[in-house]
């Protein structure tokens, strides 16, 4: 049961737990996944995702490292999804794989209240979680401490926000990798205060990158988000 007073918060995690078939293909390969929900059916975790990236021959790579994983029991496929909206890369397929459920961090999170608001993103060995949570700040963390603590997880807190913090609930599913990093590290540095606390050319030099290029991502992904609003 939340705290009282508590009034919900919104979560952006950054995950690596042990034994995980999706950060063990997506370490090894270029692709990435979108993960739509587990459930358990016949004592195993069945989930559905998108295998996403690039080329229709690095899609492939990538299912055929799930499919090699010792960690997996099953894959199949159920349909193609090239050029959706919400989609990062160019190609795209949609699956549903079987594995221990015991391998799964979702039970974890989602028992102690953290509901996921976005697909889950996979990519570069690392599970990123947007969650929903009616806890106060001070809660979400003695939770996740319990997490790191019971599933020797790595678990990095990169944004919390509440309704009232204002765009603090706007969907990030629909942005690039690179569009996603740009912009929520200035969302972290206040680059959206008001006086702005940091400098688009502090951003760029953060991120190695030119400053035209920092502005170009950035409008690319306000154009994304603010589309809906």
């Amino acid at each position: 049961m939340a705290r009282e007073g508590a009034q919900g918060v919104r979560v952006c995690l950054d995950i690596w737990h042990p034994d995980c078939w999706t950060l063990q293909v997506t370490r090894e390969t270029s692709g990435g996944l979108l993960g739509h929900g587990v459930h358990e059916i016949d004592g195993l975790a069945n989930g559905r995702f998108t295998a996403y990236a690039d080329t229709a021959e690095e899609v492939d790579e990538l299912l055929a490292a799930v499919r090699a994983s010792p960690l997996t029991e099953s894959v199949w496929e159920t349909d193609e999804h090239d050029g959706d909206v919400g989609v990062p890369g160019s190609a795209a397929r949609g699956i549903v794989v079987r594995y221990d459920l015991r391998n799964s961090i979702n039970d974890a999170l989602v028992s102690r209240g953290f509901i996921p608001d976005e697909p889950v993103r996979m990519q570069g060995g690392r599970e990123r979680w947007t969650v929903l949570v009616h806890e106060t700040r001070q809660t979400v963390h003695e939770r996740l401490a319990e997490i790191r603590a019971e599933r020797n997880a790595d678990i990095d807190v990169e944004l919390i926000t509440a309704p009232e913090d204002g765009g603090g609930m706007f969907r990030t599913d629909a942005l690039s990798e690179r569009q996603r990093e740009v912009y929520e590290l200035a969302r972290r540095r206040d680059y959206y205060t008001w006086p702005r606390e940091v400098s688009a050319a502090s951003l760029a030099a953060e991120l190695d990158i030119s400053k035209a290029t920092l502005l170009e991502h950035l409008r690319k992904a306000e154009s994304k988000l603010l589309g809906d609003y």
